[in-house]
């Protein structure tokens, strides 16, 4: 293998969201008169969308009465606020640095819509660094379907071959996996308590950015 690229999921890979997502929950609950959660519970919804992080608050789920009015309104609430606490992972800069000096393109796949990916991005000035953004809105399957993956690696120019991919959940390494990739998932991303990213079957396992460095080294 020659390593051209690397990709990363957003929330709970390159991004830690977690903070912002609790924010706008909270003002939610608040203004329905209901106890707020805090951010280790959030956080561990985050990967799976909004609509988990307002079943978490609001104990609701897809169909119950009134549950899309919610979703919608926490989308519009997010969207006013996605960047006030949200930054990357510690550590994070540097391997994008080290990545940027070696040659390496990198870019983002994720199941987050461009609504919010876009401005979030513009928001820390890392869309300019950033080689390619594949949301669910500029393809037909999202992840774990692989063909974001092979959408990110056609505007990269490179074969799926020639990537690794770095995501926090299953989805994650199921989708780089089948795309052909090297994967790596990370533990100190939102994964659940009673889930373990070792299941995962991914090539690699870490348990913090830095550790990236030391992957990328193999291939290169």
């Amino acid at each position: 293998m020659t390593l051209k690229a690397v990709l990363f999921d957003l929330d709970g890979t390159l991004l830690d969201t977690a903070a912002d997502f609790t924010s706008v929950l909270n003002a939610m609950l608040d203004r329905h008169n209901m106890p707020s959660q805090s951010y280790n519970a959030v956080r561990q919804h985050v990967s799976n969308g909004a609509r988990a992080v307002v079943g978490l608050g609001f104990n609701m789920q897809e169909g119950d009465d009134g549950f899309a009015e919610l979703v919608n309104e926490f989308l519009d609430r997010y969207a006013e606020a996605l960047s006030h606490n949200t930054s990357l992972f510690p550590g994070l800069d540097d391997v994008l640095k080290k990545l940027e000096r070696q040659g390496l393109q990198w870019g983002i796949v994720t199941n987050k819509p461009a609504r919010f990916t876009e401005p979030l991005l513009k928001a820390l000035n890392l869309d300019e660094r950033c080689g390619t953004s594949i949301c669910p809105d500029h393809v037909t399957h999202r992840k774990p379907h692989p063909e974001p993956m092979f959408l990110a690696c056609k505007e990269l120019d490179i074969a799926p071959t020639e990537a690794i991919y770095v995501g926090d959940h299953l989805r994650d390494i199921e989708a780089g996996r089948a795309a052909g990739m090297v994967t790596v998932a990370c533990r100190y991303g939102y994964i659940p308590e009673d889930q373990q990213a070792e299941d995962w079957l991914a090539d690699y396992v870490i348990d913090a950015p830095a550790e990236l460095n030391d992957i990328v080294a193999k291939f290169i």
